[in-house]
């Protein structure tokens, strides 16, 4: 995918993850709009991830990465806003698939479980896959069609 805006969002476990992953997109040449946190102080994953979420949805972001300490707090808020999927990836062969199959526009990231340069590994394997398209969209329209109840 050409570089576009991503939006960034990381609870207080991850906001340092958050400031590097915010370095290498912009060196990718992707626009970043910030979400928070932005410091160490105690906050909600969802205050922050459901707002990013909630702007890929609208259409205002291309693509979206969340964090916090496990990836699963950030990976469930962001999936509960309609119309995002988000994968959380620990390992390289879940970020490829995650947009080839999937489709995924937000990435979930895990700064407890795995350290800055594996997060930034799993970034870019995520930025360099496109959806394939094929047998995957029937799935993926199954997955709207869930939403719409």
């Amino acid at each position: 995918m050409a570089p576009g805006v991503v939006g960034l969002a990381a609870d207080h476990a991850a906001w340092e993850l958050k400031r590097a992953l915010a370095a290498r997109l912009h060196a990718l040449g992707w626009t970043v709009r910030d979400f928070g946190t932005h410091g160490p102080a105690a906050c909600d994953y969802p205050d922050v991830v459901v707002p990013c979420a909630q702007a890929l949805a609208r259409g205002e972001l291309d693509l979206a990465v969340v964090a916090c300490g496990s990836g699963i707090g950030a990976s469930i808020s962001a999936n509960k806003v309609q119309g995002v999927r988000a994968a959380l990836c620990l390992e390289l062969e879940q970020a490829r698939l995650s947009r080839r199959h999937n489709d995924a526009r937000c990435l979930a990231l895990a700064a407890r479980l795995r350290d800055e340069e594996q997060n930034l590994a799993l970034l870019e394997a995520w930025l360099a896959e496109d959806f394939e398209g094929g047998r995957h969209e029937r799935r993926i329209r199954r997955l709207h069609e869930l939403t719409q109840c």
